[in-house]
């Protein structure tokens, strides 16, 4: 797997991102592609200590169960549920939030020292290397979802 704390592998994410457009259309699920880039930005900002979310009992062990199943699978499931403070609805300037992507995501590539967070509130502790799956998963997951 790559690993978005290398640059080179970085900056394959980040010339992803570049090749979306406001025209972009999700080939699954409800979102626009400026909600999208507003959406991944959230989980990197909790990494970065920046964000914060708050989840419940319940499901921090549910997340803890599942976090072996999540972090080894190839690829995340399409349509899956997420924390309510990744959820978006607004509209968003596109090239506004785009460049704020590229932005978090190039600061990843500074290595893991940038992770903030001991303990993920639903995934619990995570190696570099889970923080790694979660973080590229995730990203690809997206761009993947707007043909990119």
């Amino acid at each position: 797997m790559k690993n978005i704390f290398h640059p080179k592998d970085n900056q394959e994410m980040i010339a992803r991102i570049h090749n979306l457009t406001l025209e972009s259309k999700a080939l699954w699920g409800k979102m626009t592609v400026n909600q999208m880039l507003s959406h991944c930005i959230a989980p990197i900002n909790v990494a970065l200590g920046t964000e914060k979310i708050n989840v419940p009992i319940p499901l921090r062990i549910m997340g803890r169960l599942m976090k072996k199943s999540w972090l080894d699978a190839p690829e995340f499931k399409k349509n899956y549920h997420t924390a309510k403070e990744f959820i978006r609805k607004e509209n968003y300037d596109f090239e506004t939030t785009k460049n704020e992507l590229i932005k978090s995501v190039e600061k990843l590539s500074e290595g893991f020292q940038v992770v903030q967070l001991e303990i993920h509130p639903f995934w619990g502790k995570l190696t570099e290397k889970d923080w790694n799956n979660l973080q590229w998963k995730h990203l690809d997951h997206h761009l993947r979802q707007f043909g990119v």
